[in-house]
């Protein structure tokens, strides 16, 4: 009788952790899958084409910035190491 009840437990608690998995899974799926709906509502949204002209305007107007400010950062790098790449050559002559 204590096997049986034994058996019976271990049963219960088998169920029980397979119902805890089962909902970890679907409240992920849904929490991606709300998460997939407003980005999807957010770029699918209608929107004057005069604002969309002018959202993408400031965005490549941000990266051309940026990518300027890159550049100018390599150039002041590279200017500051250049004496230094050069000098190591000169003495192995």
């Amino acid at each position: 009788m204590a096997i049986s009840d034994l058996l019976e437990k271990i049963k219960n608690q088998r169920k029980k952790s397979e119902k805890k998995e089962t909902l970890k899974k679907v409240a992920a799926g849904a929490a991606i899958g709300a998460v997939v709906g407003v980005a999807a509502g957010v770029l699918l949204a209608p929107k004057a084409g005069k604002e969309t002209r002018e959202d993408l305007a400031k965005v490549t107007k941000e990266a051309v910035e940026k990518a300027k400010e890159k550049i100018d950062e390599v150039k002041a790098k590279l200017k500051g190491q250049a004496p230094e790449a050069v000098e190591p050559s000169s003495e192995n002559k």
